[in-house]
Order: C-alpha cells, then sequence, then structure tokens
C-alpha cells in the first residue's frame, strides 16, 4: 500500500518555524497545531539554521486562510469533545 508523499509550500514551512522563533511555542506544540510530525518541522528548523533568517511568506491565499482556519477550528472541537467525554464518565460514575 503506497501513501503519498504530502508537500509543504516554502510559505508553510517558515510559517511554522516563525511560531516557534517569534511567538515562543515549543517544537512539540507547533507540531500537534499544524498537524505534522516533530521530526518532519526539526528537520525545517535544522536547514533554515544555516540559510540565516526565515523569511517572510507571501500573503496566504483564500485557501490557505481557510485551511488555517479550519485546522483552529479542528483542534478547539477535539478538545470540547474530550471534555465532553470526560464530564460523561463522570457523571455516569456518579449515577450509579
Amino acid at each position: 500500500m503506497n501513501r503519498e508523499r504530502r508537500q509543504y509550500t516554502a510559505e508553510f514551512k517558515a510559517e511554522a518555524l516563525r511560531m516557534i522563533a517569534e511567538q515562543g511555542l515549543s517544537l512539540a506544540e507547533v507540531s500537534r497545531r499544524l498537524g505534522i510530525h516533530p521530526n518532519l518541522l526539526r528537520n525545517w528548523k535544522n536547514k533554515s539554521a544555516g540559510n540565516g533568517p526565515v523569511p517572510a511568506p507571501a500573503q496566504p491565499t483564500a485557501v490557505e486562510a481557510e485551511l488555517l482556519r479550519l485546522r483552529a477550528e479542528n483542534e478547539r472541537l477535539r478538545m470540547e469533545r474530550d471534555i465532553l467525554k470526560k464530564a460523561t464518565a463522570f457523571f455516569a460514575k456518579e449515577s450509579r
């Protein structure tokens, strides 16, 4: 079973590295937020270390902006779902 490798734009990589550098987020946090493997992000960081500062990304297209919005919404919804699961388990125990 062959899996296609995902391709990331230079702007996406630059924005991921900028989140680490400017926002002070950990590598693990950024990789979780963006849905990529931490080793992939670490490789980008190591490769960019020799290239100087990370260039500013071009203005995101409407599709990229929508993708970022949807990823943030997915993260929020996952958190809400997890909280509700825990609350359901708690109240199920309590009613016994």
